[in-house]
């Protein structure tokens, strides 16, 4: 039969999503899974933006914009604005969920065999992005043991080849939490202006910061308007993930005119799912209060729920609604599936994401997941509880 291409061999899969048919299984028998494992908050996406859609009038659904429509790009600039970020609707090119942002970001800046710096762990989709641009990920790993806080930028620089075009980063981080500081920013933007890359930050969980902690976009950073391309996203920050809408934001014009046609390739983005996210920016800061409110007791409560268990290390998030905790196991990838396939207590289990995928280093993350604090505190507290009891059982084999 015919061959499928090497890069479609290399293309990594998803340690989020590969345990989904152990979880479905397992709901089959009869037992509840609670999911720890995929970042879907369950809090209510804002009623402004499904009206937008329940109320509209469209009687023929038509391409819109490839960049989508000026109307929507001029308000996410005015969004912009109100966190010190300043750039126009020319800056901005509407995407398919930040996905297809990251997507063409590496299409724009990067050929085949070019190298980008990322610090681990980093979100799993990172490597499936790099595969399909025959991009080659250099990874340089953070530690647990200091929250996994940016690397020394001496170990950015013993990286750097002639192949090297960009560093990525996430802030805050999936799968970390991990909050960069205006120090830590200034520093990879005098590194890359050094070297002339580009820096490319995935910036979709800004809203989420905690413990009086701000966001500091690279967009902020005087001097860096030729480096800096941005990747954003309504999926987290409005409880939109079905929406699939993101953008990508640069203010080099070359970066904006040269990721236009890749998307005029993809024609246009989704219609409706735009007038939703639209509407969203009118979504009030209480929202976002109330919001904010409930991730910190999450986390707290679930970090003090962690830390009650033998042997386990936790890092603390400061943004976004994850963590990254350490197990006294070898392997996660079996623990996590063992969870579905021989273990529950009175018909229930947990679901997580073990964390080698987040790496790009072989053998780095093994004993290693990642938990998803998008679930109400009572769950919180059953699941750890749960993972707790499968973790003596698991050792005790």
């Amino acid at each position: 039969m015919p061959s499928i291409s090497k890069k479609g061999g290399q293309m990594p899969a998803s340690p989020i999503r590969k345990l989904v048919p152990y979880a479905e299984a397992a709901k089959k028998r009869g037992t509840h899974v609670i999911h720890l494992n995929i970042g879907q908050p369950d809090i209510k996406t804002p009623k402004v933006a499904l009206d937008a859609v329940r109320n509209h009038t469209i009687e023929v659904l038509e391409y819109s914009m490839t960049q989508g429509s000026e109307e929507y790009r001029t308000k996410i600039a005015d969004y912009y604005a109100k966190q010190d970020i300043f750039v126009g609707a020319e800056d901005i090119i509407v995407t398919t969920g930040g996905s297809e942002a990251l997507s063409f970001a590496m299409g724009t800046i990067m050929d085949n065999n070019d190298e980008i710096i990322i610090p681990e762990p980093f979100y799993a989709n990172y490597n499936g992005f790099a595969t399909a641009a025959g991009v080659k990920v250099k990874p340089i790993a953070s530690s647990i043991e200091n929250n996994f806080a940016l690397p020394p930028i001496s170990k950015f620089e013993d990286l750097i080849t002639p192949k090297t075009k960009a560093i990525l980063i996430c802030n805050p981080g999936n799968p970390t939490g991990y909050l960069y500081s205006k120090e830590e920013i200034h520093q990879l933007a005098d590194l890359v202006k050094k070297y002339n890359l580009f820096l490319v930050a995935d910036e979709v969980y800004r809203e989420f910061t905690y413990d009086g902690r701000e966001h500091y976009s690279i967009l902020q950073v005087e001097g860096l308007e030729e480096h800096a391309i941005v990747v954003d996203s309504v999926s987290k920050r409005y409880s939109m993930c079905g929406a699939r809408i993101g953008c990508l934001i640069s203010k080099n014009t070359e970066v904006i005119g040269t990721a236009l046609k890749f998307a005029q390739a993809r024609l246009s983005p989704p219609t409706f799912a735009q007038i939703a996210s639209e509407a969203a920016l009118e979504t009030p800061q209480s929202y976002f209060d109330d919001v904010i409110e409930e991730y910190v007791s999450r986390r707290n409560l679930l970090i003090t729920e962690l830390n009650k268990l033998e042997g386990i290390k936790v890092a603390t998030p400061q943004g976004a609604f994850y963590c990254v905790a350490e197990l006294p196991i070898e392997d996660a990838d079996h623990f996590a599936q063992w969870l579905l396939e021989s273990f529950e207590v009175d018909g229930n289990t947990v679901m997580v994401a073990p964390a080698a995928g987040f790496y790009a280093t072989p053998g780095l993350g093994k004993n290693q997941i990642r938990i998803a604090y998008v679930l109400e505190k009572d769950q919180l507290v059953k699941a750890v509880h749960i993972l707790g009891k499968a973790l003596r059982q698991y050792n005790a084999q």
